[in-house]
C-alpha cells in the first residue's frame, strides 16, 4: 500500500520551518503494548492497545489526562494563537440570531434560536418572523444550566399548541428525557417521562387529539433491561399527561429491528400516527400506520423503499419513495387509506434529488438537490406542476414548514451569504421576513467554484471550492479539504463565518462530493458503503490530487478535515496516502473497523458499514481499517485528534487506540496529538465555548503545521 511514498521531511520541515518557529515537546506519553489478539475466518488479528477501551481501568484514564496535557503543551505554544483565538471568538460570539426547526401550530411558530454569546440554542414561540416582537422564551437551557451543559435534544407542541414536549440532555450524551411545558405561560407540568432521546436510535414523540398523552419512543428503563442492551431495543408507549411513567402503556416496537431508529408524526387531526422505523443507518425504513381504531398495521416494508412521510392539512399522506426512482418519487395516500397499493404518484421521478418536501392547502412545495445545491419546485395535490421558487443562486434550503393560505416558509443560504427566512406563495412569489441572521463577517471578496476529480474508477467526484477572488493557483494557498461520504447524508452550500478565520488568511476551504453521500440518489449512496466503502476514500484521494494538479496548492499546504463518518475518512485517508497531506485533522473518528460494532452505537453502523461476522464484509473492513493499516517507521504528517469523553455515537477508546498506535509508528518529528473534552460528546448539545475552544486549537494546529504565517485582523466596525 505504501510503495508510492513520497512524504519527504527533507522537504516538508525546511519550508515549515523558514515561516516559523514551532514549538518543541519532549514527546507524547507513549502507550504500553499489551498485546490482545482475535481470529476472524482462521486470520489472527494483533491488538497492542485492546486495553485503552477501558474508560474504567485507571491506567486508561492516567494515559489520556496525560495525552491531554501534552496536546495543551503543544498547542498552547503555536505561533500567534492568543490573537488565533482572539479571532475565532469574535466571529463566534458575535450576536448572530438565527432560528430553526420551525413548527406552526394554529397561528403560533414555535422555533429554536441560536443566539451567541449564550451558550445553547432555546425555544421560542411568535407570531410571525414578520413580527418579532411578538417573540417570547418559552425553554431556555441558558437559564437551567448557566455552565452551558444542559440542551434541547428536539421538541413537539400538541397540536392544539397549548403543549409543548421538549427533550433536555446534559453534557453531551444526547441522552434525553421529556419535560412538558405550558406555551401559553412557560410553566413546567410535573410529567417527566426519562430515556426517550438516545445518542444511538434517537427519539420522537406524537400527541394525541386533544393534547391529553402522546406517543412517544421508549429505550429499556431498570428491569426491563440488560447492560449490553441498554441503547438497544426502542420501543413506542403512549404517555397519558398526569400518570406515573411506569404505568405507560406499549404500543408498538417488539417486531422493530434490534437497532430500530424511530420517528414518529401525528396527522392533523391527531388520530392517525405514523411510526417511521430505519433499521439502523444504512437507509433501509420501513413504515407503521396507526388507524383511526387504534389498530397498527406495516404500510411498507423495507423492500418498497419508503424513506419519509408526512402528513398534509387534510390528512392525505405523502410519501418520499426510492423503489424504482433511486432520485426519488413523491406517492400520496387519501385520508383512511392502509396499504401501499392505495398511493397516488403525485411526482415522478426526475433527474434532481427529492430532498425534502411540505404539504400546504392544496400544494406541495418539493426540495431537490441537484448535485448538491437546492432547487425548489411547486405541485398541486394531484402532481401538477405549478413552477418553481425563486432562490439563492448555489444555495441550500434548510428548512420549510406551511404558513397558510397554500404557501410556505423556506431558510435558504450559501457559502456566502447567510441563512434567511423567505415566504413563498404557491404562484412562486417570494418575499423576504424579518428573520435574516446578521452576518459577523464580509465574503464578498470571496467566491465559489467547482472541480472535477477523477476517482480510481473513472467517475468523477465533484469539489465544491471556496476560495479568495482571482485566486494565483500558483500551488502555494493552505487549503483544508474536507470530507464525509456516507449514511447518504449530502454535503450542501452552508454558511460559515468562522471559515473566514482561514479564508483571510489566504485560504482555499474545499469540499469533497463523495460517494456515500446522496447528492445523486441512492446509487450514489449505495457506491460507497459495505463492500464498497473503498470508492469514498479513492474518491477523496482523487480531490486531494486535483487540488494540487489544479494549482490551488502542495501537499506540505494542503490539510484534511473530517468528523465521525468523516473522522473515518481521515483516517483511511492518511493510512494510505501519507504523503498526499501535510496535516490532518479527525473529530470524533471510527478507526477499528473489526471493534466497532462491538459499541452500543456500532452496531447501528453495520447495516451501512458491514459486519465482520459477515467473510466478505470482513474483508472489506479489515482491508481499509485505519487502525489495522498503520505501518511502523512511516513519516505521517502531524495529525490532531479530538473526542468527547461522554461520546453516545463513536466510542471515544477510537481515537484513544488510532492515537497510540500512530505514535508508535511514526517515524516523523511531526506530532500526533489526542484532544479529549471533559464532559462533552459527539458535538451535538456542545457549549458555544467548547466549540469557540475547538475551533481555536483546529486553527492554530493548521496555521502552525502548515507553515502559514498568522496575520493579526482587525474587526471592520
Amino acid at each position: 500500500m505504501h510503495r508510492d511514498l513520497i512524504f519527504s521531511l527533507a522537504v516538508f520541515c525546511p519550508v515549515l520551518l523558514a515561516a516559523i518557529e514551532l514549538p518543541v515537546a519532549t514527546g507524547p506519553p507513549r502507550a504500553a503494548r499489551r498485546p490482545a489478539a482475535d481470529t476472524y475466518f482462521g486470520t489472527t488479528v494483533q491488538d497492542d492497545y485492546r486495553w485503552l477501551e477501558d474508560w474504567n481501568d485507571p491506567d486508561t484514564r492516567a494515559w489520556s489526562e496525560a495525552q491531554n496535557a501534552f496536546t495543551r503543551s503543544v498547542l498552547d505554544r503555536l505561533p500567534a494563537v492568543e490573537a488565533i483565538r482572539e479571532r475565532v471568538r469574535q466571529i463566534a460570539t458575535f450576536p448572530s440570531p438565527s432560528y430553526g426547526s420551525l413548527v406552526r401550530r394554529g397561528e403560533t411558530l414555535f422555533a429554536i434560536k441560536n443566539e451567541p454569546p449564550k451558550q445553547q440554542p432555546f425555544l421560542v414561540v411568535v407570531k410571525s418572523p414578520d413580527e418579532p416582537g411578538s417573540e417570547r422564551i418559552l425553554v431556555d437551557p441558558n437559564l437551567l444550566d448557566p455552565q452551558g451543559g444542559t440542551a434541547i435534544d428536539f421538541f413537539v407542541p400538541s397540536l392544539d399548541g397549548r403543549r409543548v414536549a421538549v427533550s433536555l440532555s446534559r453534557g453531551g450524551s444526547e441522552a434525553g428525557d421529556i419535560h412538558v411545558y405550558e406555551a401559553a405561560s412557560g410553566r413546567k407540568l410535573s410529567d417527566v417521562v426519562p430515556r426517550v432521546n438516545g445518542g444511538t436510535a434517537g427519539g420522537d414523540v406524537a400527541w394525541n387529539a386533544d393534547g391529553s398523552g402522546f406517543f412517544y419512543t421508549r429505550y429499556p428503563r431498570g428491569e426491563e433491561r440488560e447492560p449490553k442492551d441498554r441503547e438497544f431495543y426502542q420501543q413506542v408507549y403512549f404517555h397519558r399527561m398526569g400518570a406515573l411513567t411506569e404505568n405507560d402503556v406499549y404500543a408498538i416496537g417488539r417486531e422493530f429491528p434490534r437497532i430500530a431508529e424511530t420517528t414518529l408524526e401525528s396527522s392533523p387531526d391527531g388520530r392517525v400516527v405514523l411510526a417511521s422505523v430505519k433499521n439502523g443507518d444504512g437507509g433501509d425504513v420501513s413504515q407503521y400506520l396507526r388507524a383511526r381504531d387504534g389498530s397498527w398495521t406495516r404500510l411498507a416494508s423495507d423492500a418498497d423503499r419508503v424513506i419519509e412521510g408526512k402528513f398534509g392539512p387534510d390528512g392525505s399522506l405523502y410519501l418520499l419513495s426510492r423503489k424504482a426512482a433511486p432520485r426519488g418519487r413523491i406517492l400520496r395516500l387519501t385520508p383512511g387509506a392502509r396499504t401501499l397499493s392505495e398511493a397516488k404518484v403525485v411526482v415522478p421521478p426526475g433527474d434532481s434529488v427529492i430532498d425534502d418536501f411540505c404539504p400546504t392547502d392544496g400544494y406541495l412545495f418539493v426540495a431537490d438537490l441537484v448535485g448538491g445545491p437546492s432547487r425548489i419546485r411547486v405541485f398541486d395535490r394531484d402532481g401538477n406542476t405549478r413552477g418553481t421558487v425563486p432562490i439563492l443562486p448555489v444555495s441550500a434550503v434548510t428548512g420549510m414548514v406551511s404558513s397558510g393560505q397554500g404557501g410556505i416558509l423556506f431558510e435558504n443560504q450559501s457559502a456566502l451569504l447567510p441563512p434567511a427566512w423567505y415566504r413563498a406563495g404557491p404562484d412562486g412569489r417570494v418575499a423576504a421576513t424579518a428573520w435574516k441572521r446578521p452576518s459577523p463577517v464580509d465574503f464578498s471578496d470571496a467566491e465559489v467554484a467547482r472541480e472535477w476529480a477523477v476517482s480510481k474508477d473513472g467517475t468523477r467526484v465533484p469539489i465544491d471550492i471556496l476560495r479568495p477572488k482571482g485566486p494565483k493557483l500558483d500551488g502555494n494557498a493552505p487549503t483544508i479539504l474536507y470530507g464525509y461520504g456516507g449514511y447518504g447524508i449530502s454535503q450542501r452550500p452552508v454558511f460559515a463565518p468562522i471559515k473566514r478565520v482561514w479564508l483571510e488568511q489566504g485560504g482555499v476551504f474545499a469540499v469533497a462530493v463523495l460517494r456515500g453521500g446522496g447528492e445523486y440518489g441512492d446509487d450514489w449512496h449505495l457506491q460507497g458503503n459495505l463492500t464498497r466503502k473503498q470508492n469514498v476514500f479513492d474518491d477523496f484521494a482523487a480531490c486531494a490530487k486535483r487540488l494540487v494538479d489544479a494549482g490551488y496548492t502542495r501537499p506540505a499546504r494542503l490539510a484534511i478535515e473530517g468528523g465521525s463518518n468523516g473522522g473515518l475518512l481521515m483516517g483511511a485517508a492518511l493510512t494510505q496516502h501519507p504523503e498526499l497531506f501535510g496535516a490532518v485533522v479527525a473529530h470524533v473518528g471510527i478507526y477499528d473497523m473489526l471493534r466497532v460494532e462491538l459499541s452500543p452505537n456500532g452496531a447501528f453502523n453495520i447495516t451501512e458499514f458491514g459486519t465482520v461476522r459477515d467473510p466478505a464484509q470482513y474483508r472489506a473492513l479489515h482491508a481499509y481499517s485505519p487502525y489495522h493499516r498503520v505501518v511502523d517507521r512511516t513519516p505521517y504528517p502531524p495529525v490532531l485528534f479530538l473526542t468527547g469523553d461522554n461520546d453516545p455515537r463513536v466510542d471515544p477508546m477510537q481515537s484513544r487506540k488510532m492515537t497510540a498506535r500512530l505514535q508508535a509508528a511514526t517515524s516523523s518529528k511531526q506530532p500526533i496529538l489526542l484532544r479529549t473534552s471533559s464532559g462533552s460528546g459527539h458535538g451535538i448539545g456542545s457549549s458555544l465555548d467548547e466549540r469557540t475552544a475547538k475551533h481555536a486549537d483546529v486553527y492554530a494546529f493548521l496555521f502552525g503545521y502548515l507553515g502559514v504565517v498568522y496575520r493579526p485582523v482587525t474587526p471592520k466596525p
